[in-house]
């Protein structure tokens, strides 16, 4: 019996560790239990509504609160949309809007990141405080004040260019008097306003995710390319962008993700949805499916539609980072 006894405790002080192992290999998932539940309550459960709308014919609010049924159309909706030669219009906007503001944010704050590694601590601890009170600040509260700078009577804008000798101003831009000028008329005027904002709002999460990125890099390596003569340019395309290429791919999908989806403000500059030829997919779908008569069916359409893209981007880069990683 005793014997037996021992025997049984060893196994049992065996197989201890295989359960801790077990309880220490679920200990993380458990951890993550509560990041996951949050995440399908706020973002899988309203994306599963919209997707679902987006194959109903709904234009009343008493369908979306239950009292009446939703027609089923199928890919109707889908179908409307992308038969619809507007469509193309709105997506051109997007495309070329988005592929402009990543090119300028990720220019812009490469360069703001690469100053500040350049810049003593103080300094750079300055700057970087400055930099960051564009990103703090919310997006509506930023387009506001940016509106009332182009505002085409009392405008910042306006009054500076007033201000220029009426010769020289005659000479460059063909007048004289600005008040009254509608900035935000044309559409290549509102873009590119539009692309002021963004970047002005963007680029200080590049500048700083820039820097961390520069903290890491030896400056060892630096040392020994500027002993070889090499230049400020080559360095920073020889050493800096291939240990960086990672960071510079995530923060091209944020950026990418971010400027797809614009909406509050090109419906703040733009002062609703009038103005029809700067239409960008987000600001499209609002429109379908909130101007009279509503149409909320085809504007879930339009906010699938966006998801799907935005999908097939991160999508394009994942693969890629597998492939170099296959490749390494």
């Amino acid at each position: 019996m005793t014997t037996l006894t021992k025997a049984s405790e060893t196994s049992a002080a065996r197989e201890n560790p295989a359960r801790r192992r077990r309880r220490v290999d679920r200990l993380p998932y458990l951890l993550l239990l509560p990041c996951l539940v949050v995440i399908c309550v706020l973002l899988l459960w309203p994306l599963g509504q919209v997707v679902a709308m987006s194959f109903f014919r709904l234009n009343n609010v008493r369908q979306l609160r239950g009292d009446r049924e939703w027609p089923w159309v199928g890919f109707g909706n889908y179908a409307e949309i992308l038969g619809d030669p507007f469509f193309l219009t709105v997506l051109r906007n997007t495309v070329l809007f988005a592929v402009a503001n990543v090119a300028l944010t990720m220019i812009l704050g490469t360069l703001v990141g690469l100053l500040l590694n350049r810049l003593g601590k103080r300094m750079a601890t300055f700057v970087a405080s400055c930099v960051m009170l564009a990103w703090a600040t919310p997006a509506l509260t930023g387009t506001i004040v940016w509106k009332w700078m182009f505002d085409d009577t009392s405008g910042l804008v306006t009054w500076m260019f007033n201000a220029l000798p009426d010769g020289l101003s005659n000479a460059l831009f063909g007048r004289a008097d600005w008040t009254g000028y509608g900035w935000f008329n044309s559409p290549l005027l509102f873009f590119s306003i539009l692309t002021l904002v963004v970047v002005w709002h963007s680029f200080p999460f590049i500048a700083v995710s820039v820097l961390a990125g520069l903290k890491s890099v030896p400056s060892e390596l630096h040392e020994a390319a500027r002993v070889d003569g090499a230049s400020s340019w080559k360095v920073f395309w020889r050493i800096t962008f291939p240990l960086l290429r990672p960071v510079f791919g995530i923060l091209v999908v944020l950026s990418t993700i971010w400027d797809f989806k614009v909406f509050t403000q090109q419906f703040v500059l733009a002062g609703g949805t009038q103005d029809r030829p700067t239409f960008m997919l987000s600001i499209y779908s609002y429109a379908e499916a909130f101007s009279p008569p509503p149409k909320y069916g085809l504007g879930a359409a339009v906010a699938v539609i966006l998801t799907l893209i935005l999908l097939l981007v991160t999508g394009l880069y994942v693969r890629m980072v597998l492939k170099q990683e296959e490749e390494s």
